[in-house]
């Protein structure tokens, strides 16, 4: 169907243009409202009339209009503003509540159509005229896959714009979790199955109903940024951790990580954990105030050699430190509902994605849920550090630091620097991935990388590999002999770099030189004193205008050093040497 726009305010269709399937019914009646000639010489209405017609006494008028708007609506900001102009987006609310499934269909079908683009003011029209509840009521009362799709898309497109979003946590958050999420993801079901032994006869029940459950998600992980206050209702939602747990284990299961409905579950997980140590009841009782610098509790078996260490010449099997052991919590019963955000063992549901996925999305979200559940000094923090270098996550995030995409560097960045804060990983990271940090900073002459960081990114490794340098002399002269200090001396005197980068760069640079036994090599090298003690705030210096954050994707605190985690990324391929410390 093609149309025409004529001296901007006649709404036609093309000459000769074939009709849809139910639109010739739609003419048929548009027709006889209008007393028009025989079809061979129909006048197209035009968008007034149209409009006019949604208030109309007959059913079948109302229905047929409202498809008819949908159809100039597609992709047509101009008919979607005169739309709203001419008071159509009440009249299509209204017909939310009809009886008539050919009425609200129609009129659902066009509100997903104007509601989507960059618009607000569409956006905020359908919610002004009560267009959220009224949507929610019909999602509530009807049991058609395909109208549930029309429902949870415009849910979808309204959650993009931020006066809205709290309107949705209020009034479509238990409807989208109750209707949609819970009962297709298969995740009940599943349970019953697993529970009886019979896991190998419960399949993924949420396929056939992946449209509606990646709205649902997708509107969800928007939503999810807007304030705590949203977070919290989300987390404490009944079922709704439990169902988008499901739904991605179980697509990890089947290695199909790289569609939507899985992007959008970790972006929502992800956003679920930011501030998760201080948002959850009760938080208070998992902080600690001891400063975090061993690698584990005593009081566990589970050593940390699993990740591979060797043990140092005449070093005795008895020979354990504090650095070996981890103190996992004990639990008389699975953790349910929100709970399942933080335990350690939600480590292995991103370890694999950050392995398999290519959608840089995915890996993006999975590393910041990593990034976001090591921030701060709580307990689950500590068991998260360890469990992802049990689960050999550091070599894979370091791998993915040569990722093609800027902010999936930054991610990895990122949850590396948190994950630093456990002593046995910041010297695992200083051994090994400092050349791969390094690599992503820029460099002069015909070493200049074919692409190019953004600040936040080039801010964010510089910060990282200040958290890992203060491991030990070995991760200097890992950066040394990485061409590290030419970089970092770059970065110092190139007066195009902002402040940010500057004093990220000198600090570093200033680790560096407070070895000792460095300094003399470092001499002989070529470089002076001078090169490492920098002014932060250097004259010509670009000041940065602040960081981005992603309406999606929720970056950590970083009011306190403390909760502080730049990006950084290890991946390794299936047969690659692990890291090993020797002793």
């Amino acid at each position: 169907m093609s149309y025409e726009v004529l001296d901007g305010d006649m709404y036609y269709w093309g000459a000769g243009a074939p009709l849809a399937q139910g639109e010739r019914g739609s003419m048929a009646s548009l027709d006889s409202t209008l007393r028009k000639a025989p079809p061979t010489s129909w006048r197209q209405p035009e968008l007034p009339e149209v409009i006019a017609m949604l208030n109309y006494r007959l059913d079948p008028v109302r229905s047929n209009a409202a498809a008819y708007l949908q159809h100039l609506t597609f992709k047509n900001d101009k008919v979607k503003s005169d739309t709203r102009r001419l008071k159509g987006i009440p009249a299509l609310v209204s017909m939310l509540d009809s009886s008539n499934r050919e009425v609200h269909c129609s009129a659902a079908g066009a509100l997903k159509n104007i509601s989507y683009g960059r618009d607000s003011d569409n956006k905020i029209a359908i919610k002004n005229c009560d267009g959220v509840p009224a949507l929610v009521r019909l999602l509530r009362k009807i049991r058609d896959q395909e109208l549930t799709d029309i429902i949870t898309g415009t849910l979808w497109n309204l959650s993009s714009h931020d006066s809205v979003k709290m309107e949705i946590v209020d009034h479509a958050l238990h409807a989208l979790s109750d209707e949609v999420l819970v009962p297709h993801s298969g995740w009940e079901r599943g349970g019953e199955a697993a529970a009886s032994g019979r896991e190998e006869n419960c399949k993924p029940r949420h396929l056939e109903w992946e449209t509606a459950l990646t709205n649902t998600v997708g509107c969800l992980r928007n939503v999810s940024s807007e304030r705590s206050e949203a977070r919290r209702k989300l987390r404490e939602c009944t079922g709704l951790v439990d169902a988008l747990m499901y739904i991605v284990q179980s697509q990890i299961d089947r290695k199909d990580v790289d569609n939507k409905l899985i992007e959008n579950s970790v972006c929502l997980l992800r956003n679920l954990s930011y501030q998760v140590h201080r948002e959850i009841p009760g938080h208070e009782r998992y902080l600690e105030v001891a400063p975090m610098q061993q690698g584990g509790a005593p009081g566990s078996s589970q050593k940390a050699s699993c990740f591979g260490s060797r043990k140092g010449k005449g070093r005795k099997d008895t020979e354990k430190s504090a650095e070996d052991v981890i103190d996992f919590p004990k639990r008389a019963t699975p953790a349910k509902g929100y709970e399942q955000l933080f335990q350690p063992e939600v480590v292995r549901l991103y370890i694999p994605l950050l392995k398999e996925s290519k959608n840089p999305a995915v890996l993006e979200a999975a590393a910041g849920a990593l990034q976001n559940l090591c921030a701060g000094r709580w307990a689950y923090g500590r068991y998260i550090r360890a469990m992802v270098r049990l689960e050999k996550g550091l070599p894979i995030m370091t791998e993915l630091l040569s990722h093609g995409s800027d902010r999936v560097v930054r991610a990895m960045s990122g949850a590396m620097r948190n994950l630093s804060l456990d002593a046995r990983n910041r010297e695992l990271l200083g051994r090994h991935a400092v050349p791969n940090l390094v690599a992503n900073l820029p460099a002069g002459g015909q070493q200049q990388p074919a692409r190019a960081l953004s600040e936040d990114t080039v801010v964010s490794v510089l910060g990282t590999l200040a958290e890992v340098m203060s491991s030990g002399v070995e991760a200097a002269k890992s950066l040394r002999a990485a061409q590290g200090i030419e970089r970092l001396v770059l970065i110092n005197k190139d007066g195009n770099r902002s402040e940010r980068e500057v004093r990220g760069a000198g600090q570093v640079l200033q680790i560096v030189w407070g070895f000792k036994e460095l300094r003399r090599p470092l001499e002989k090298d070529g470089w002076k004193k001078t090169d490492f003690m920098v002014n932060p705030n250097p004259p010509g210096t670009k000041r940065s205008n602040g960081g981005h954050d992603d309406s999606t994707h929720p970056l950590i605190d970083r009011s306190e050093h403390s909760d502080r985690v730049l990006l950084t990324a290890a991946v390794t391929n299936e047969g690659r040497p692990l890291w090993t410390l020797s002793r």
